[in-house]
């Protein structure tokens, strides 16, 4: 086992760097894993790059990570749970277990929870220390990269869980982020007749009709046109004050928006839309991370099926496959919007497929 690793550490927001730091030493009670891969996800580029994105300096980022387990904690090697070698999926949020929500199984809801590449080390790295109550086995034929993106696939389907989506129902899908597009598909497989997915990018509307979208709209005025009397569900994943508005105008009667996003601005709700959302009684739901008991929860172990099956489908969803020396310039590039990207993977051990 080597001494040290590369690792790319936020130092102030925006200044990142790869260094050589030690590699970390488990707990009785952990398991020291191997990055495979990690991926980017939205709420990085604010962490890393503005400031005060981030609880704590320097910092290791990085939360939607898969790897191998290379070394076991002397109390986690005797419970026989977990083995060297095993191929792990890591839920990022390290709850409690002792606060109320927890009590209840409600693990998203955790009142003083831990969190891997925000609150403690993440995975731009080339190891990573990690619970044992955080390694999700997984089967070793599994690709790394998909279980890389459980994370976004369970937050899309604790999203879709929230509302009372049926067979037959017309779906509406704000955003086509990986979160979005895992929205769109598991939206098909739980039965609507219809799903529409809205983005401004052309590349990503390609994405989203090979995810098994039925129409895509790239303006307002597109998606209010193909509504009619509106969606049954809708689901915001894009974060941004306009297209909450519009998720909440595009509710059929009686119909639910659940919002996914997180907006970086003020939303307000102009008063045409607060009358429809009065008149139509629609339903506004919140839905935060992905977790419920046991932990890390159905959603994931869902994802996890669904991803080893086959019906839920992630490699076209990958732009970019890239190491740690290409982080700060990918990041910085994201922020500004110049590089268009779906889901972008850190390898951070160079593990190329």
């Amino acid at each position: 086992m080597p001494q040290t690793m590369r690792a790319a550490l936020l130092h102030a927001p925006g200044d990142i760097r790869v260094e050589e730091v030690p590699v970390p030493e488990p707990a009785p009670n952990e398991a020291l894993v191997r990055v495979a891969a990690c991926g980017v996800c939205g709420s990085d580029i604010p962490r890393m790059l503005r400031p005060g994105g981030s609880y704590l300096l320097p910092l290791i980022c990085g939360h939607e990570f898969s790897g191998h387990v290379v070394a076991l904690g002397a109390e986690l090697a005797a419970a026989g749970t977990v083995a060297e070698g095993d191929l792990v999926a890591v839920p990022p949020l390290i709850p409690c277990r002792r606060c109320a929500p927890c009590a209840q199984g409600h693990f998203s809801l955790c009142e003083d929870y831990d969190y891997f590449g925000s609150r403690r080390a993440g995975a731009y790295a080339e190891y990573v220390t990690v619970p044992a109550g955080n390694l999700m086995v997984l089967p070793a034929d599994l690709d790394p990269r998909a279980a890389a993106m459980l994370d976004p696939a369970a937050i899309a389907l604790h999203a879709i869980w929230r509302t009372k989506l049926r067979t037959g129902h017309r779906v509406a899908v704000v955003g086509a982020g990986p979160i979005g597009l895992f929205a769109v598909q598991w939206a098909r497989l739980a039965g609507a007749s219809e799903v529409l997915s809205i983005d401004v990018s052309e590349q990503k509307a390609a994405m989203a009709l090979e995810a098994g979208a039925t129409h895509t709209a790239a303006t307002p005025q597109r998606a209010a046109e193909l509504a009619g009397h509106g969606y049954d569900v809708i689901i915001e994943s894009a974060g941004v004050p306009a297209t909450a508005d519009q998720a909440v105008t595009l509710a059929a009667r009686h119909g639910q928006a659940v919002f996914i996003g997180i907006p970086h601005d003020p939303v307000v709700l102009p008063k045409a839309t607060f009358s429809n959302f009065l008149r139509r009684e629609v339903t506004l739901h919140g839905a935060w991370n992905s977790f419920s008991a046991p932990f890390p929860g159905d959603e994931w172990r869902t994802a996890a099926r669904a991803m080893g099956d086959g019906s839920l489908r992630w490699k076209f969803m990958i732009t970019h496959e890239l190491g740690l020396d290409d982080l700060s310039s990918t990041l910085h590039s994201l922020g500004e919007r110049s590089v268009f990207s779906s889901k972008v993977l850190f390898l951070p051990n160079g593990d190329r497929p």
